[in-house]
Formats: C-alpha cells, sequence, structure tokens
C-alpha cells in the first residue's frame, strides 16, 4: 500500500488505456475566449501553446494573401513611411517575397517615378547608377563611397547618364593615390569592356566573368550609359524564385494616396506606371473622405487592387468593405513612433484589433494586414495567428541599408534617421494629408522623429525573419497560414494570458550583460 502522503497512478498498458477525450487535453483558451474579455490585448499579453511537430521548417509555406486578387511568398510589408519605402526598399521586399508600399511625402511625379524605377528593375542590372566627368576629382570619388558604400563609377563626358560613356574609375585606379585634388580623366581606366542595350543577363554575366572586370556597362547605338552590372550585385542576387511578380514578371509594387482631391490625379499617374496595389493612407479610415475615394476608385480603375484604412472595429471595416476595399490595414496607435492613442485617447490595443477586424473581414473574403507593434519574429507569428494575412513593418525595416536616408553615429553606435508621419517634421513635408490636418494652422503631432539601429541589408534580414518564422510556425504545429487561420477558427490553436512577470520570465533576464542575436543566428532543428 503506498505510504501516507503518496499519490497512486494508473499503469497505461495497451493502446485502450489512451481512449479519452480530446477536449480533456485541450489547455488554455481559443482565440474567441482569449478576446473575449473586456481588456484589450497586445502581442505580448499572450502566447501561442505548442502543437504537434511532425516536419521540418523547410515544408512551412508562407504564400498568403495580399488582397482578395493577390498573393505573395512571404507576409512581410514595408510600411508607407518617407523613412521606409522607396524605389530600393521596394525592389528588396519584392525580390524576397513580400512587397514594398511607396510613400506619397513627394510630388505625383517623384512617387510614379519610383513606382517606374521599381517596375523596370531588371535582377542584376542598375538601371540608375552614379557617374561624375573626368573634371571631377578622386575626393569625389572618396565622398561617393562614404556616402553610399562603393567606389566603382562610370565616367561620361559631360557626368550625366546622358554622355558617352569614356571610362570608369575604381578602387584599383584611386587607392594608391596621395593626391585628392587629381581629376579622373587622369587615373581613370579607358580600356573598358562594354556590352549593347538588350543582352541578357546570363549572357552579360558571361562576358563579366570572361573579362575579369568588376563592372560591365551596357551601352546604346550612341555609346551612352543605359545601365550597370557588378560582380559583387551578381553574387549577391542570385535568383529569387519568391519573388513577388506580376502577370509580365515585373517586380510588384504598391504605392500610398491620401483622401485628398489630388489623390484621384496621383492616382491616374500611378496606374499609368503600373502600379499593383493601392493604400489609401489615412490614420482614421472610417470617414466619407476614405468611402467616397474609395467608390470612385471602383468605379473609374475597378481592376485595380485596394488596401483600405487604417481600422481596428468591426464597425469601421463593415464601412470600408462596403465601399469596394480589398485588403484592410489595421492598427491606430501601436507604432513605436506614434503616440496616436496617448495623444487623442482614440485607438484600440493592437491584438485586439486584428483578431476582431480579422474575424469579421473574413465573412467577405478580405484579408486584413496587421500594421504596427510589430518588434521581432514572434510578433509577426501572433499576429497571423490571430486572423492577419500580412503583416507591414515601419521601424523594423527602417534601419537597413535600403531604406532612405544617410547613416549617422551616435555614441559609437551606426544609425539611421525614423520618423512618423505625424511627426511634425514629416507632416511639413506633406505627412498632414494623412490626418486631414494638412490645412490647419495648427498641427497637434501623432508621432515622433527619432533613429534605429543599422540592421544591414535587407537581402539578408528578410531571410532572417523567414526562417524563424517558419520555426515558429513549426513549433505550432502548423505548416501554411490558411491551415493557421483555419484551426484557429476552430479552437485548435490554444493561448494563454501572460502575467508581466510571465512575459519577464520569457525573456532574457537574469544577466549582467549579453549579446543579441543579430542577422544570420544559427539554425536549429527538430
Amino acid at each position: 500500500m503506498p505510504g501516507a502522503g503518496s499519490q497512486e497512478y494508473t499503469k497505461l498498458t495497451d493502446d485502450t488505456d489512451f481512449q479519452i477525450n480530446a477536449e480533456d487535453l485541450r489547455d488554455g483558451f481559443s482565440a474567441e475566449e482569449m478576446f473575449a474579455g473586456q481588456t484589450g490585448l497586445t502581442y505580448k499579453d499572450f502566447i501561442v501553446l505548442p502543437g504537434f511537430i511532425d516536419f521540418h521548417p523547410s515544408e512551412v509555406d508562407l504564400d498568403t494573401q495580399l488582397t482578395r486578387d493577390l498573393r505573395i511568398k512571404k507576409p512581410l510589408i514595408s510600411s508607407p513611411m518617407d523613412t521606409v519605402t522607396e524605389d530600393r526598399m521596394a525592389i528588396a521586399m519584392a525580390l524576397t517575397g513580400g512587397i514594398g508600399i511607396i510613400h506619397y511625402n513627394n510630388t505625383i511625379e517623384q512617387q510614379r517615378d519610383l513606382i517606374l524605377k521599381v517596375k523596370r528593375f531588371k535582377n542584376g542590372f542598375i538601371t540608375d547608377p552614379i557617374v561624375l566627368s573626368p573634371r571631377n576629382t578622386i575626393e569625389d570619388v572618396y565622398t561617393i563611397k562614404a556616402r553610399f558604400g562603393f567606389s566603382g563609377i562610370p565616367i561620361t563626358e559631360d557626368g550625366t547618364r546622358n554622355g558617352k560613356l569614356i571610362g570608369i574609375v575604381t578602387n584599383r585606379d584611386v587607392d594608391l593615390e596621395k593626391d585628392r585634388t587629381l581629376t579622373l580623366d587622369r587615373v581613370m581606366t579607358k580600356d573598358l569592356v562594354t556590352v549593347r542595350e538588350g543582352i541578357p543577363l546570363a549572357e552579360a554575366n558571361e562576358i563579366l566573368k570572361s573579362s575579369k572586370k568588376g563592372k560591365l556597362p551596357i551601352v546604346n547605338e550612341k555609346g551612352q550609359l543605359v545601365s550597370l552590372i557588378c560582380r559583387t550585385d551578381i553574387k549577391k542576387h542570385r535568383e529569387y524564385p519568391d519573388a513577388s511578380k506580376d502577370s509580365q514578371k515585373r517586380l510588384m509594387v504598391g504605392a500610398a494616396i491620401s483622401t485628398k482631391l489630388e489623390a484621384r490625379d496621383r492616382l491616374e499617374a500611378l496606374i499609368e506606371a503600373g502600379v499593383d496595389v493601392v493604400v489609401v493612407d489615412s490614420a482614421q479610415g472610417n470617414s466619407h473622405y476614405q468611402i467616397e475615394l474609395l467608390q470612385y476608385m471602383k468605379k473609374h480603375y475597378p481592376e485595380v487592387q485596394i488596401i483600405a484604412g487604417n481600422v481596428v472595429t468591426m464597425d469601421q471595416c463593415y464601412n470600408l468593405i462596403k465601399a469596394g476595399a480589398d485588403a484592410l490595414r489595421i492598427g491606430m496607435g501601436p507604432g513605436s513612433i506614434c503616440i496616436t492613442q496617448d495623444t487623442m485617447a482614440v485607438g484600440r490595443a493592437q491584438a485586439t484589433a486584428v483578431y476582431q477586424t480579422a474575424k469579421f473581414a473574413r465573412r467577405y473574403n478580405v484579408p486584413v494586414i496587421a500594421d504596427g507593434g510589430i518588434s521581432n519574429i514572434g510578433d509577426i507569428a501572433v499576429a497571423l495567428a490571430i486572423g492577419a494575412s500580412t503583416t507591414m513593418m515601419g521601424s523594423m525595416f527602417a534601419g537597413t541599408s535600403e531604406a532612405p536616408g544617410e547613416y549617422f553615429y551616435e555614441n559609437g553606435v551606426r544609425l539611421k534617421r525614423y520618423r512618423g508621419m505625424a511627426s511634425l517634421e514629416a507632416m511639413e513635408a506633406g505627412g498632414a494629408k494623412r490626418y486631414f490636418s494638412e490645412d490647419l494652422d495648427i498641427k497637434v503631432a501623432q508621432g515622433v522623429t527619432g533613429a534605429v539601429v543599422d540592421k544591414g541589408s535587407m537581402f539578408q534580414y528578410v531571410p532572417y525573419l523567414v526562417q524563424g518564422l517558419k520555426q515558429s510556425f513549426q513549433d505550432m504545429g502548423v505548416k501554411s497560414i490558411p491551415e493557421l487561420h483555419e484551426q484557429m477558427a476552430q479552437g485548435k490553436v490554444r493561448f494563454e494570458r501572460r502575467s508581466l512577470s510571465a512575459q519577464a520570465q520569457g525573456t532574457v533576464h537574469g544577466l549582467y550583460s549579453y549579446t543579441s542575436p543579430v542577422v544570420g543566428a544559427s539554425r536549429r532543428e527538430k
């Protein structure tokens, strides 16, 4: 007989002993149960309970709906902010399987030209190379190198891309010259290997390989520089099987517009440039301004996919879906540089907003985009687990080399400027259109200007995020975003609320110092 205080356990002897009701094994709560409370939740307030693993992370498919009719390979979108997305970011996002949304803090012509740069991009070709004239100096070369990180610069007769190509300056031409005032005509390489416009990339790669050169200029019949191929870019930009492309095999790109009347002229120019999806960019999207614009767009440009927003409630969703929205952007105040909730006392906790809007929009087959409040891989995974089809990031991408702006140092740390579109600085540049305050004499900031740490190139950063996301899906026991949504709706994906102490315990704690994980962190296998 067991002693006092001991406990008897039933010995499991055969399969019949394992016949148990599945409901008795369910820990935690369904999403519906968790969000039934009266308190708004953020991504850190709960955690996804683990599922059963019977597959490798490489089997996870992150293909997802961007809008009703558009799909992308990775659920990642760069935000339409002037310190986040212009042509370089949009190209990087599309090549790595996501999509970039180009901001509208610019003229119609400038935004159109940014769209055209993405649509005209050919993998491996630099279509807008920086050029100098033979009268520039070695010092100019070093200035460009310090600013952009490269020093192989074509030289044209007049220093513009319309001039005839006459030489090229590389590191080997200038690195042993002590006199930086020497003009480039005295040091440039003149015996160039060039190819004519229209050559296929594969053939150009072979010529570059056999020439032993670092760069291969592409010229037209007049000898003018059209584009440039770099050996380092060939090594970096091999093939991108997950690239987001349109029916003509061009990279996909989105653009933001406001709800102001000028948006209609802007929209026409963007569509002519080949934009794939348009984001109606408003901090509070439930307005007659946006509804009228959606109706106008659906009447005059029914083929264009529209992402409407921002919204956080089912009532807001209903109005925009009824007006023709093909996807919804969710979030009001959760961004790292946003102070809307503090300043205006209006908004909603982001996780609650994503779950409730996604649950409603699913009835109409309208995907939702979780916009704001995402600071790491776990936040992306949680947003997808509660119904989002894609996630939009600002601060996470702002510090990369493809983001607009120049690096600077502060206390020895390499940084890039990052500002909210409702910061006073951004509103003066045009961001006030997003907040219905463009014509107001007194502007109330709903965002701040700050800085973020250098994260390197998107071509290393996105694969890191994707690999982490696949491992998160493996832990949850699901292989795809549609499967995750289905199991969440059925209550099979389980969640648990976390206390503040549980949140603290779930991250680094108890150390005097530590080194943060970086891109390229070691892989794991199960």
